[in-house]
């Protein structure tokens, strides 16, 4: 049963890596592209570093804290790291796809409009 939950936690943590590589390499702009990573590739990595505590604690050398020290640093530095990126690149005006605040209430105005006549 361990074997499963092992090997389960190993096919998720993969298939979530995977996703968050596909979306960096995939979409459109940046803070599309540094969404894909941050969030999608560190639950896989995640689920990745549980899988090998569990795997590597059940040997019989007690529990495993390497892992867990990876899992503590991945869990602190990809946040951090991803909000200093997308911050930065607010700062340089890095174009975006998605609509300003501005485009949108403009947007919302004209439907309005077509809709009350």
């Amino acid at each position: 049963m361990l074997e499963l939950a092992i090997s389960a936690l190993i096919i998720v943590g993969a298939a979530f890596t995977f996703i968050g590589s596909l979306g960096l390499a995939r979409l459109g702009d940046f803070y599309t592209r540094l969404h894909g990573p941050t969030k999608a590739t560190t639950l896989g990595v995640g689920a990745l570093l549980i899988a090998s505590v569990t795997f590597f604690s059940t040997r019989g050398e007690g529990i495993s804290l390497h892992e867990v020290l990876v899992t503590v640093f991945l869990f602190i530095t990809a946040p951090v790291s991803a909000h200093l990126l997308a911050k930065t690149a607010l700062h340089l005006r890095v174009h975006s796809i998605a609509p300003t605040p501005a485009q949108v209430e403009v947007a919302d105005g004209a439907q309005a409009g077509e809709t009350s006549r």
